[in-house]
């Protein structure tokens, strides 16, 4: 018996954390918060290519930002008609072609990326080394200046720091060297990665878009990438020599991947647009999910949004059977049927809390009157019950009807009460009624009603609606919780007023 009830306690404690870990899990791995109303970040980003064509087929290739540290990739749409459009993923660009096109075109490429602390990104690998070649006297002044960094630094990090550092100050001893190699290479981020790859130190140069809410136009900036390994790099602002990316940056061309390329046209351009959105919960997080397919990413919001009402009234039910169950057995209230005030507790919730009580109140009290007078003819169990269910719908569509007439619209929405449900409700009273007498009845019937108005409240909180639609955990949770009042046999509150006059008798004695 006790290896049993080991078991038993286990069990309830293995659910528990399962469902709380599985809530965990989601909370962090997916932004998915705690609290109702709150919002998430996102960025919206929009690039416009502007070319010329001369009537010629046309080939456009973008480079398209991914997911990364900081921020994942949500949604992506492009604006080009007329051009046929390729996502790529191997590299990461987008391809627009087009058999013939004369003129200005205007092609738009638009992703949304969700802020995300949680995302770590992948490591892209590293380049392989290029042979850098300079004419002289350009040779001459890049080795002089090589060797002026090495002396000062001690491995790739310190020497790449050092290195934007002194292409950066205007007095130094190599102040010449520095302004003849620029003469010949002038973008400075260009000359650091040759410079870097001439001392056998993988480089590249990649484009980052600064995140600023409403800015139109934008250019990227660029920024070094510097491989420690072949799996582990390290980024550079060549502007100011400091390490990491910088605040408010967002990588969108990677490592080795031209940003911009254009065949059959010419005066090509690209800038950028950025928006910033606070984005409800459900949205990003929808869309989150319709990007990822991993197996533990089970979540309703990979549902269709039909199918998602449905769960979201389902996922509900758990939580009026939690009540059901502290009600009646700690509390020790009686109701009529075991889980009947769930279900009029989700009728409570289609009509509204007011509406239900009153059109359930009229249902019951008529069914009861109907079934009074179907006991005289002393019909069989199914065809009495038969007739139960016929009068149900016929009193339904009767109030419906009425109220419709007389403008009350509210009165159209006990159609959303349980018909077979209300008819076993009736056949339950009206045995009682004949058995136990009114008193049993009211008593019965009041906790049926209570329950049910209590578990409308649970089940309608906001909290409780979020935690259970967007944390699938809270299932073991609430199971936990059940099976652990299943295993309670003390004393309901109810019964403890049968032994007041024994603890007023034990008083009075002492």
């Amino acid at each position: 018996m006790q290896h049993s009830r080991w078991r038993f306690h286990a069990l309830i404690f293995i659910l528990f954390f399962s469902g709380l870990l599985l809530s965990i899990f989601r909370h962090i791995e997916y932004q998915v918060p705690w609290l109702p109303g709150e919002s998430l970040t996102t960025w919206s980003l929009e690039a416009r290519v502007e070319l010329l064509a001369g009537d010629d087929p046309v080939s456009v290739r973008l480079a398209r930002p991914t997911d990364q540290p900081g921020f994942t990739r949500i949604n992506e749409s492009t604006a080009s008609p007329g051009f046929g459009v390729v996502y790529q993923n191997t590299p990461d660009r987008i391809e627009w072609t087009k058999r013939s096109a004369t003129g200005t075109q205007t092609l738009f490429y638009r992703t949304e990326f969700l802020v995300d602390n949680a995302q770590t990104g992948s490591e892209p690998p590293a380049p392989s080394l290029p042979t850098v070649v300079w004419q002289e006297p350009y040779n001459t002044a890049a080795e002089q200046l090589l060797q002026s960094v090495h002396a000062r630094s001690a491995d790739p990090i310190s020497f790449a720091q050092q290195l934007f550092l002194t292409l950066k100050q205007k007095d130094n001893p190599t102040g010449q060297n520095i302004s003849l190699l620029k003469n010949a290479q002038p973008d400075s981020a260009t000359l650091a990665v040759k410079l870097l790859n001439q001392a056998e130190i993988k480089a590249a140069t990649i484009r980052a878009l600064r995140l600023e809410d409403g800015r139109r136009r934008q250019q990227l900036v660029p920024l070094i990438r510097v491989w420690v390994s072949d799996n582990k790099s390290v980024i550079f602002d060549p502007r100011s020599g400091q390490q990491g990316l910088p605040e408010n940056h967002i990588i969108w061309q990677s490592a080795g991947l031209p940003l911009l390329e254009v065949i059959g046209g010419e005066n090509s351009s690209v800038n950028f647009a950025i928006i910033r959105q606070q984005e409800s919960i459900t949205g990003a997080v929808r869309a989150q999910h319709d990007n990822s397919h991993d197996l533990i990413n089970f979540s309703i919001h990979s549902l269709p949004l039909e199918e998602q009402a449905l769960f979201k009234t389902i996922l509900l039910l758990p939580v009026g059977a939690l009540v059901v169950c502290l009600l009646r057995i700690l509390v020790g209230l009686r109701t009529s049927g075991t889980f009947m005030p769930v279900l009029i507790a989700l009728a409570f919730i289609q009509t509204s809390l007011v509406t239900g009580l009153v059109g359930f109140l009229l249902i019951v009290f008529t069914g009861l009157m109907l079934r009074g007078y179907l006991s005289q003819l002393n019909l069989l169990l199914v065809a009495r019950i038969s007739a139960v269910i016929i009068s149900v719908i016929a009193i339904i569509s009767l109030f419906s009807l009425v109220s419709y007439q007389v403008g009350l619209s509210e009165g159209l929405k006990v159609t959303f009460f349980p018909m077979i449900i209300l008819s076993w409700t009736i056949e339950r009273m009206s045995i009682l009624w004949e058995e136990e007498g009114t008193k049993e009845v009211m008593i019965q019937g009041g906790g049926s009603l209570l329950t049910a108005i209590i578990a409308y409240l649970a089940m309608t909180n906001e909290w409780v609606r979020h935690l259970t639609f967007n944390f699938l955990g809270m299932q073991l949770i609430l199971l936990s919780f059940i099976l652990a009042l299943g295993n309670y046999t003390g004393y309901r509150l109810f019964e403890l007023f049968r032994f007041k006059s024994m603890v007023k008798d034990k008083q009075n004695a002492n």
